[in-house]
């Protein structure tokens, strides 16, 4: 497998520019997410990487070959769309074998590659009906086997789970995890889901208007994210954010606003000394806020909505005229319109500075 190099990758269209230059090392065997809302560049970073889109500056090199010059087709890669784009006259072992069938490959050799690769996605028993007859699950395994039978050095995924339901996404989403473990080549996976982010990738890139704000592994950018919009976008429910104020007490630096005032760590104390009166965002995960009143820093909140999820609640509440959300165990049902004193752990407060958004 290559290693994947971009190099002060730009895309434009006319005057408008989609992706400011772009620096993206991909390693050799990795699975690699890019991630971020709609919008933000990762798709057309795919679709250059797949030959499907032109420069518009910069340069990709696989094992320090440039590639930007070469045709799809050439450049040893395999790609799994959002909307499946099968053939629909054909059955499924010819949807399969298509990219077999133009490089004109022995028979047997195509029909073993097709067994064994629907084998592995257990679509073996649908080889003979059409795209019509599969439901939307069946369908994004064609897809993917379609990719899989050519034996690429690189295999590209565009969102492919976004068009399945619920439940079907996160069976095909362990379904992938499995794959992975037994398919040893480099992967690039483009999606919006950060669920599906953190529990696939080998490695995480966050993407915010065309630019990278921070890449490494899920739980790296989970307990340290760089700034404001990657602690925002990783982890659901979505971390709740308050405006607040720094002060000194006691030789701790303490952080209040609205209907809260909570001591900080003393890790982040040390650091925060001569940022007294500055004005901070407060990070809290809603996984963080405990019914234990016994933690150190605690924060009174009024429920507005109390959703049961089963084993755990997620509360909607409000602070201020800030909505708080809250993620405990069911054992204790809490009810609309209580108000409850939670407990957080002074480490699990996050503070980013208010202008540059960027972690202290």
């Amino acid at each position: 497998m290559p290693e994947i190099m971009l190099q002060q990758v730009e895309k434009s269209y006319g005057s408008v520019r989609v992706l400011p230059p772009l620096d993206l090392k991909l390693n050799d065997g990795e699975f690699t997410v890019l991630v971020g809302p709609s919008g933000c560049g990762k798709s057309t970073t795919l679709r250059i990487l797949a030959g499907l889109e032109t420069l518009s500056g910069g340069e990709i090199f696989f094992d320090g070959n440039p590639i930007s010059k070469l045709e799809p087709k050439d450049r040893d890669i395999a790609m799994v769309f959002q909307d499946y784009a099968l053939y629909p006259h054909m059955n499924i072992a010819k949807n399969m074998s298509f990219a077999l069938r133009l490089q004109k490959r022995p028979q047997s050799e195509i029909d073993q590659k097709v067994k064994t690769v629907a084998d592995m996605l257990n679509i073996g028993h649908l080889l003979d009906r059409k795209p019509a007859e599969l439901s939307g699950g069946q369908r994004q395994r064609v897809a993917m086997g379609r990719a899989l039978v050519r034996d690429a050095s690189t295999f590209l995924f565009d969102e492919p789970l976004s068009n399945l339901d619920a439940k079907l996404r996160a069976k095909m989403r362990t379904e992938l995890a499995e794959m992975r473990q037994s398919i040893n080549k480099n992967m690039i996976y483009v999606t919006h889901d950060q669920v599906e982010a953190m529990t696939l990738g080998d490695r995480i890139v966050v993407m915010c208007d065309g630019i990278i704000q921070q890449q490494g592994s899920p739980e790296e950018l989970f307990k340290s994210p760089v700034n404001k919009f990657v602690a925002g976008f990783m982890g659901s429910p979505t971390m709740n954010f308050l405006d607040g104020v720094l002060s000194q007490k006691n030789e701790r630096v303490w952080v209040s606003g609205d209907g809260f005032s909570m001591p900080l760590s003393a890790e982040l104390s040390s650091k925060l000394q001569d940022a007294k009166d500055s004005e901070v965002y407060v990070g809290i995960r809603p996984s963080s806020l405990s019914l234990d009143n016994d933690l150190e820093a605690s924060i009174t909140l009024k429920v507005s909505v109390a959703e049961y999820l089963g084993t755990t609640s997620v509360l909607s509440t409000r602070c201020g005229n800030a909505e708080v959300l809250v993620e405990i165990n069911s054992t204790r049902r809490v009810q609309s319109g209580e108000t409850v004193t939670f407990g957080v752990k002074p480490e699990d407060i996050m503070i980013f500075d208010r202008k540059s958004e960027i972690r202290f």
